[in-house]
């Protein structure tokens, strides 16, 4: 019998910002409660909330965590395989 996968993920990158954002991180709490939030926008890239923009860039969206205390704003590519991390909050 084949097994059953579960849903496709989509794979995170970061912005260059997020980037150095994501290595001043030093506190295994945090880095714990990112990596929970990057697994959740990860299965489900549109559980963030859209943020006000215009039709020029991305349509960014913001995910927040109050239990985790998390704050990510992102973006999603146009076929939802790629989620691009533009700034980080721990």
């Amino acid at each position: 019998m084949p097994r059953q996968h579960g849903p496709r993920r989509a794979r995170i990158t970061f912005s260059d910002s997020a980037a150095k954002q994501l290595e001043s991180l030093t506190n295994e709490a945090d880095i714990h409660a990112l990596d929970r939030a990057l697994v959740v926008i990860s299965v489900d890239p549109e559980v963030g909330e859209p943020l006000p923009g215009t039709a020029a860039g991305p349509l960014l969206r913001e995910y927040a965590d109050d239990v985790e205390r998390v704050r990510l704003l992102y973006w999603v590519t146009a076929l939802r395989t790629v989620v691009v991390v533009a700034y980080i909050e721990v």
